[in-house]
């Protein structure tokens, strides 16, 4: 049923348009797909669905173009990567970047594509065992990454924090129906959307500080050719790679998580695991791998939960399912009794989509690349345009605008005060949905804290929080406490701290 030209023109073009459409800060992934779904209408019921994925996988990688080029991601999943891929487009190694973004982004698309089709019974299973406590026990491991990106000063990265959270809560109230913050504004009660703040918070800042030193002159970029990735840093960089995969892929089939948060908890523990820590978010490559390899190992693992169980894993698999509905398709266990031609030639297209990936980024990169040549006094422009016109395209509102352009200010007054942005944008993922599995479970037991213990996994992941804060905190310790027989603080001390 696969062996159609239709069907590989069809998973080829999505990820060629998808690519693309990542790319534009603004046009998401999920903004693609729904408006690629009534195209699809006549098509047979293979072709509709690949062309879906494809477009999915291609959006997916395309936002870490310009999140290296511009430090404007191009959709939410890509956050992570600005930390140590634009550092590296102004070091002059875009064209290493970029590369890099798209191996770790293929790798771990296939090795999700793998588990799609391998452990779709097992890793479903499990996905299904996680209610309030278990998501509230992994959100509380997944904030340990705030300690992670915060640079030099962790009490910078909580205060960024803090101010996160404070932005996440406003909206209504989805348990007593109430409103928090919006100030009467009808608009408000849905909360801030994600795309205004996060151009908002990373590339207005930008601009503005350029402006402030008036438009200073970028340092010359590197020929493309010049900046390959090479086997040594490759073979350094697989190892996380292959283990920021399998965060994607246990992420990804737990509905709800989504790609940023698997990229930023791929990030942190290629960074805890490190020998060299302190390179992160100054230009790490590695930095580049982790979070890539994350968010891409997304892909193939939210569809796990979507054809199992007729779960969507996410709300680009919450379109998808509209299109299985559509062709007369039921995903769950009947679709595997009662179509499995149509699975497996489902599976045959997916693995395909990785190869497609690799052939279509490579073809991208080298005339993508060339943005980072562009002077800042006609890029910078021709970038606030795009950000402007991603605002108000999510949701076709100009109050979205505005939160975009209140966010450049805020996050350039974040800049100037030196705190970290990325501690505020998870904080501003996650905190959502701490609170509600928080409140969720207590309301489950009556307000019996005892929940968060009820079963294995909370066990695990609580376990893995405190031995992910004791791991940061006693480095902290080390530096604070003399050792016994030591000098005073003084300049004999500090000349024998030197000499360690």
């Amino acid at each position: 049923m696969f062996a159609d030209v239709y069907n590989v023109l069809a998973i080829f073009g999505g990820v060629v348009i998808g690519t693309i459409v990542g790319a534009i800060p603004g046009m998401t992934g999920t903004m693609a797909v729904a408006l690629a779904l009534p195209f699809t209408f006549y098509m047979s019921p293979v072709t509709a669905i690949l062309l879906l994925v494809g477009l999915y996988k291609g959006a997916m990688y395309g936002g870490s173009i310009t999140a290296i080029l511009i430090k404007t991601p191009g959709t939410p999943a890509a956050a992570a990567t600005v930390l140590d891929g634009y550092p590296m487009a102004q070091r002059g190694e875009a064209g290493k970047a970029l590369n890099m973004a798209l191996y770790a982004s293929c790798i771990a698309d296939f090795i999700s594509n793998l588990s799609l089709i391998f452990l779709t019974g097992l890793i479903a299973g499990f996905a299904l065992s996680f209610g309030p406590p278990e998501f509230f026990a992994l959100i509380c491991f997944s904030l340990t990454i705030i300690a992670g990106v915060s640079g030099g000063s962790l009490l910078k990265g909580v205060i960024s924090a803090g101010l996160g959270l404070l932005f996440a809560v406003v909206g209504m109230d989805i348990i007593y129906g109430s409103e928090r913050l919006t100030f009467g504004r009808f608009e408000l009660m849905e909360g801030l959307s994600f795309i205004p703040v996060l151009i908002g918070l990373f590339a207005i800042p930008e601009m503005l500080e350029a402006y402030r030193q008036r438009w200073r002159a970028r340092s010359g970029m590197a020929p493309v050719g010049a900046s390959r990735v090479s086997r040594a840093e490759f073979t350094r960089c697989l190892p996380t790679i292959l283990r920021g995969s399998l965060i994607g892929v246990v992420l990804g089939a737990i509905p709800g998580i989504g790609g940023a948060p698997a990229a930023f908890l791929s990030y942190s523990e290629a960074r805890r695991v490190s020998r060299h820590p302190e390179r992160f978010g100054r230009g790490e490559i590695q930095g580049v791998a982790a979070a890539e390899s994350g968010n891409n190992g997304v892909c193939g693992a939210t569809l796990i939960p979507l054809l199992s169980l007729g779960i969507p894993g996410d709300v680009i698999t919450a379109v998808m399912l509209g299109a299985f509905m559509i062709h007369g398709l039921s995903p769950g266990p009947l679709l595997f009794q009662q179509n499995l031609p149509v699975v497996y030639a489902l599976y045959f297209g997916i693995m395909l989509s990785s190869v497609f990936l690799f052939i279509t980024g490579k073809a991208m990169i080298r005339g993508f690349s060339r943005v980072a040549d562009v002077p800042n006094p006609i890029l910078f422009p021709a970038v606030l345009v795009l950000c402007f016109y991603g605002a108000y395209a999510v949701n076709g509102n100009m109050l979205d605008v505005l939160v975009m352009v209140a966010m450049g200010v805020f996050g350039f007054g974040m800049l100037t005060m030196g705190l970290p942005a990325a501690p505020f944008l998870i904080a501003f993922i996650l905190g959502p949905l701490f609170e509600d599995n928080f409140r969720r479970s207590m309301l489950m037991s009556h307000g019996d804290p005892s929940i968060f213990f009820r079963s294995w996994i909370c066990w695990l992941f609580l376990g893995l929080t405190v031995l992910s804060l004791v791991m940061l905190l006693r480095p902290m310790g080390a530096t604070q406490r003399p050792e016994p027989g030591s000098a005073p603080p003084g300049k004999h001390a500090a000349t024998a701290a030197d000499g360690e």
